[in-house]
């Protein structure tokens, strides 16, 4: 045999390969390509490439059951220059959503309802288009849409060609389908967050202004009961209550200011937690952060809850321990990041506080974000000897 001749055994394993060739090039574009969009413009270059067509487009079906165009290839003139030919119904669509479009097929017997005036007109900007081949894409029995590949001298695809398309079009909708999946888990994950910063926020309030204006109004019935039979004590009380409302103010500005800054949108969290500590006028606070140069970037769930954390505790050693010196130390390795937190005041017994299911100190905040970040928490404390908060959180 010469070395120009080809055997049917040798064309048909070369045409196997080629297809091989054409469904493994095509499987990583819908694998690694983010946008899935993208990825069919890319599918689209390639299959008209090696199938020696000219042209090729994509529809797709929205939410509303409305076909949009999600991808084109070299379209002609007649059709990429009038935007307004490619929207709405045409044969294809019709036939694929009505259910009669099952497998690919050459559309060769019926003219393009899109080009029908191109044809009728002569335009030469339609570039001798007239027939295209049409293959439904589907995720299971759910439709998703349509690929059409198409040239000016149109031949009839073979059967091997048309089965080549029709495993492509099923890798599209897989990655349509898989895309969409992670587009609703991603919607998901937020809504979870929003629940999750609503609660947080529920927390903080009941934790600082709801407790701090319960124990005003204490202070005020207290002089109000005094008024008359021991007025020195009256005054007094409201005294307190004048201190523990201007405290509350401070604390009520600062959740705003920090609620408004958002003070890790520019910064690392060792950068937002030492301006944060810089700005502590009423404790003493020795910061520590290792390593203090390329400190891993954190997913920004674990910086943001490691931030408030951090906030609450400070809270919680200015205005209910009385303390004076806090310690402060952030350290990462690889694999989590561990916080530490000592302060010198009062402390208390934490047995005491979930016996009776307080959220006192802000323990029950600290313990869910830590929990809902997969980490674990260890508070100790006793009267009189401070208050020690450990975190570590994986990440």
């Amino acid at each position: 045999m010469q070395s120009g001749d080809q055997s049917p055994e040798t064309a048909s394993l070369l045409r196997r390969n080629r297809d091989l060739a054409i469904l493994y090039d095509i499987a990583g574009y819908l694998n690694h390509k983010v946008d899935v969009h993208e990825a069919l413009q890319d599918v689209l270059v390639r299959v008209t490439e090696l199938l020696g067509l000219q042209t090729g487009w994509v529809w797709l079906i929205d939410e509303q059951n409305v076909p949009y165009l999600a991808a084109a290839q070299a379209l002609p003139p007649y059709l990429a220059d009038h935007p307004e030919r490619m929207k709405g119904f045409c044969l294809c669509l019709d036939t694929f959503l009505n259910g009669d479009l099952g497998d690919a097929s050459n559309v060769d017997v019926v003219r393009c309802s899109r080009l029908k005036n191109a044809e009728r007109d002569s335009d030469p900007t339609a570039l001798g288009l007239r027939f295209h081949a049409s293959v439904p894409i589907y995720a299971g029995n759910t439709p998703l849409g349509v690929l059409n590949v198409a040239s000016n001298g149109w031949r009839q695809l073979l059967p091997e060609e048309l089965q080549l398309l029709h495993i492509i079009s099923d890798q599209i909708g897989l990655a349509i389908q898989r895309a969409r999946l992670s587009a609703e888990h991603t919607k998901t994950a937020a809504r979870i967050a929003t629940i999750e910063e609503r609660n947080r926020l529920a927390r903080e309030i009941h934790d600082t202004l709801a407790q701090g204006l319960a124990a005003i109004a204490l202070q005020l019935e207290t002089a109000d009961a005094l008024a008359e039979s021991r007025p020195q004590r009256a005054q007094e009380a409201i005294q307190r209550a004048l201190n523990l409302a201007r405290n509350n103010l401070e604390e009520a500005r600062r959740s705003v200011m920090d609620l408004r800054s958002a003070p890790l949108q520019d910064h690392t969290l060792p950068e937002a937690l030492e301006q944060l500590l810089a700005n502590e006028t009423m404790l003493k606070v020795q910061y520590n952060c290792e390593p203090t140069t390329d400190f891993p970037a954190l997913p920004a769930r674990v910086e943001a809850s490691l931030y408030r954390i951090v906030q609450e505790v400070l809270t919680n050693a200015r205005k209910h321990a009385q303390a004076e010196h806090v310690e402060v130390s952030l350290i990462a390795d690889d694999h989590q990041v561990v916080l530490r937190v000592q302060d010198d005041g009062q402390g208390f017994d934490p047995d005491r506080v979930k016996e009776r299911g307080e959220g006192h100190f802000g323990l029950t905040g600290m313990i869910e974000r830590v929990k809902l970040l997969g980490g674990n928490i260890c508070i100790q404390s006793e009267p009189g000897s401070g208050t020690y908060v450990y975190v570590s959180v994986p990440y």
